[in-house]
């Protein structure tokens, strides 16, 4: 078994089914052909790796935004309530004048 192959085994557990199968399936392959294909395959998992920390990086903003949004919405409906409020308390002053 090659260095690099040995180097993508550890983190397999963060990786696609399908991806994984083709770890295994190019492990097998003859020397001279799994060297020329494994640096191909190192590229495809780190920019698997990537592409999931950055899909994880939008989830987690996304989700900070509808909280936010959230948060948002109950001050502005505390503030018309507050503003209703202040407007029946001015019209009651203004009517007992």
């Amino acid at each position: 078994m090659s260095e690099s192959t040995r180097v993508i085994k550890p983190a397999v557990e963060d990786l696609p089914a399908d991806l994984v199968d083709l770890i295994k399936v190019v492990g097998e392959l003859p020397g001279e052909v799994r060297d020329r294909v494994e640096p191909v395959l190192g590229r495809v998992i780190d920019s698997t790796k990537r592409r999931r920390r950055i899909m994880n990086l939008v989830q987690d903003a996304l989700s900070q935004l509808r909280l936010d949004m959230k948060y948002l919405l109950f001050d502005l409906e505390a503030t018309r309530r507050e503003r209703d409020d202040y407007k029946k308390q001015l019209d009651g002053d203004e009517s007992a004048e």
